[in-house]
């Protein structure tokens, strides 16, 4: 970024999502930081796709008129890195709740799982998580399973087109995965450990690629900031 950039008549940034934050966490922080230093009331700043609270890396921020191209920039493929551990599973299919159920891992051979593996490739129906920002009669579904409301979640079409995995600290499974927009990792990590006649949940995201935008090219929050202060100077 140079100092030739204009937020107001908009840019699109990319950020580094830190743990435990959410993607609306980042927005806050960036328009808070642009409406204090551009003397605004009001500054247009959105996301082209969330990432789960528990997920960290690549999170694309579109401010000002820029915020038009969301559904666009929201459209690619995305890739992921991240780690399934085999055996348990939690209500969130993460470490967002606690561990729910055990379940035996002898069985699990090398040949398996890349069966199984295989079976990933390709457009398949994906149900997405009860622990999601899914819109189910108005409300988020997280919300209403936080509250104990008994939900029925429907399925998805998606589209994996690669999906590499590491056995080396089984039941650890590491893994790369490319997929199209609206995939659950979470979901992917439970119905693999289901796959296996096991347990399956989602200990480790990072996504790494959205579209043609790479995490390689993303800067922290805390960077974003210094950079929009200091260029701020200049748009006042």
């Amino acid at each position: 970024m140079s100092n030739t950039i204009d937020f107001t008549e908009g840019c699109t940034i990319l950020v580094d999502k830190p743990y435990t934050w959410t993607s609306f966490d980042v927005v806050n922080k960036i328009r808070w930081n642009l409406k204090q230093k551009l003397g605004v009331k009001k500054i247009k700043v959105g996301h082209a796709g969330t990432l789960d609270p528990l997920a960290t890396g690549l999170l694309i921020i579109c401010i000002g008129k820029h915020t038009k191209l969301i559904d666009q920039l929201m459209g690619g493929e995305k890739t992921y890195t991240g780690t399934i551990l085999v055996g348990k599973t939690t209500p969130s299919y993460d470490l967002e709740t606690e561990y729910n159920e055990a379940f035996p891992t002898d069985h699990i051979t090398p040949e398996m799982v890349e069966e199984v593996r295989k079976t990933f490739i390709g457009e398949q129906q994906q149900i997405p998580p009860i622990f999601s920002a899914k819109q189910i009669d108005g409300k988020r579904a997280y919300d209403l399973a936080r509250a104990g409301k008994e939900i029925v979640m429907k399925s998805n079409t998606i589209h994996i087109s690669d999906f590499k995995i590491s056995m080396a600290r089984f039941p650890e499974i590491d893994f790369e995965i490319s997929c199209s927009k609206g995939t659950y990792i979470r979901s992917i990590a439970y119905d693999f450990g289901k796959a296996l006649q096991s347990g399956g949940v989602l200990t480790d995201l990072r996504r790494t690629q959205s579209g043609e935008l790479s995490i390689e090219n993303a800067k922290s929050v805390d960077d974003w900031i210094v950079e929009i202060r200091k260029d701020s100077e200049t748009l006042e």
